[in-house]
């Protein structure tokens, strides 16, 4: 899964920044709803391993369209 994140990025960046409270809005500027980027800052803030950070990711992505 690659590209764009959630097509309305304003709304889904507001949870990013809830569920991930170490990333800030500058982050958020620089990464522009780009997939690899958020998920390479993941890695970086959390010491997330790159399954866990898409699985995470792709469940915040889910919970917009439920």
């Amino acid at each position: 899964m690659d590209g764009e994140l959630a097509s309305d990025w304003e709304q889904f960046r507001t949870k990013v920044k809830v569920k991930w409270d170490q990333i800030t809005d500058d982050d958020l500027t620089a990464i522009a709803g780009k997939r690899e980027q958020l998920i390479d800052l993941l890695l970086v803030r959390y010491g997330l391993g790159r399954a866990r950070a898409e699985k995470e990711l792709a469940e915040l992505e889910r919970s917009m369209t439920e």
